[in-house]
């Protein structure tokens, strides 16, 4: 099924809200909620979890208390003074270490060091990904635990699971993805059959712009830009739908500024759900329908190159 992955190179564009109101304009969807540092897909669909499961990042150091002799080694060696000497008395020693679980990195120096093999190195339950059944179809999402950081482990269980869902169901798989171009984001786009990249009229919209168009083309996957608010400041606007001409990339619909999005995310809708008259919701359909067009052409020519394999 065809994957179209929803981008930015800075956050605040916008991105989510459109996001929402393209998953109105073309239920039912599979919708895959990628940011999960800023998670607000939920927010406006409404989500009843059907399905939770515990997601695992990158192993943690655990002192075993028993076995601690407070040599102190592991303090010494710790680069991110995440060992502490306020662990409990344990018959050997009136006083142990233990690590802090946020302050460590899952280094492993602690472990690879201690003569006493007091030291547990296991993956650590970073926080929970669910399955919900919205309005619009079904949505992976996730919920990190305080402290946890977003990582590209994490989004990938998301699209997999996202894409067994859409393959199953023989619907869209619409993806919000994070801002930026770090490991998540790299993440979200591998294998996308379109990425659409949201911008606003600012100077440092036009600078992430710029840093994440290149990271598609690296990867070699077909891109388009939309501006939202555009009318925000008309001359910026402009000029990176020159900028965008320069690198070859299209250009796909411009969005306007409208307080009804503000509106529409209290009552927990997308603005073309709130108000579908607005200037805005025309605005989104016709960006829905250019996409749409694109995700048909790129899904016929998959089609024809696998039934010539």
């Amino acid at each position: 099924m065809p994957e179209l992955v929803v981008i930015s190179g800075k956050g605040g564009t916008g991105k989510t809200s459109v996001v929402a109101s393209l998953a109105a304009l073309a239920h039912p969807v599979v919708l895959a909620d990628c940011n999960e540092k800023a998670s607000n897909l939920h927010l406006v669909f409404e989500p009843r979890i059907v399905e939770r499961s515990s997601f695992f990042g990158g192993p943690k150091a655990r002192i075993k208390p028993g076995h601690c002799v407070a040599c102190g080694k592991c303090k010494k060696l710790c680069r991110f003074d995440a060992v502490l000497c306020d662990g409990p008395d344990n018959g050997r020693v009136p006083q142990t270490y233990r690590i802090d679980p946020i302050a460590c990195e899952g280094c492993g120096v602690c472990v690879q060091f201690c003569a006493e093999g007091a030291i547990e190195f296991t993956p650590a339950e970073c926080g929970q990904w669910f399955v919900s059944e919205t309005r619009c179809g079904l949505l992976v999402h996730a919920r990190l635990a305080p402290g946890a950081g977003n990582s590209g482990k994490l989004v990938h269980q998301l699209r997999q699971k996202a894409r067994e869902l859409a393959a199953r169901d023989g619907q869209l798989l619409l993806c919000d993805g994070s801002p930026g171009i770090g490991c998540p984001v790299i993440a979200s786009l591998t294998g996308a059959d379109l990425t659409l990249l949201v911008v606003d009229p600012t100077r440092s919209s036009l600078d992430g712009l710029q840093r994440v168009f290149h990271l598609c083309r690296h990867f070699g996957i077909e891109t388009v830009v939309a501006i939202n608010k555009w009318d925000i400041n008309e001359s910026l606007t402009e000029q990176i739908e020159a900028q965008a001409r320069e690198w070859h990339l299209q250009s796909v619909g411009r969005i306007r500024y409208d307080p009804a999005v503000s509106e529409a995310q209290i009552q927990q809708k997308s603005v073309v759900e709130y108000d579908p008259a607005a200037g805005i919701a025309q605005d989104l359909r016709r960006l829905w329908e250019s996409l749409k067009s694109r995700l048909g052409k790129n899904q016929s020519q998959s089609t024809l190159q696998h039934d010539e394999h």
